[in-house]
């Protein structure tokens, strides 16, 4: 049986997916950590997808937040 199958929402199981995408993309210093967090949605997507549905939203934007937009630090002159 596939993962997919056991999730009805099939935009819950499309967003997975590419949250998996995401994290497989990350460098490995912060792979481990994050990949994690996305297990345990998957875990509870199996029971409840609602909630999953509402902790995957968040951790995506963790996602968008922490690797997407440049941090001050990293843009400060002279580096």
């Amino acid at each position: 049986m596939a993962a997919d199958d056991r999730l009805e929402d099939d935009e819950l199981a499309r967003r997975l997916r590419e949250a998996h995408r995401r994290v497989r993309m990350l460098p490995a210093a912060e792979k481990e950590r994050i990949a994690r967090r996305y297990l345990a949605i998957c875990d509870v997507a199996k029971r409840d997808p609602e909630r999953a549905a509402v902790r995957l939203e968040a951790f995506l934007a963790s996602l968008d937040d922490a690797f997407d937009t440049p941090r001050d630090e990293e843009n400060t002159p002279g580096d």
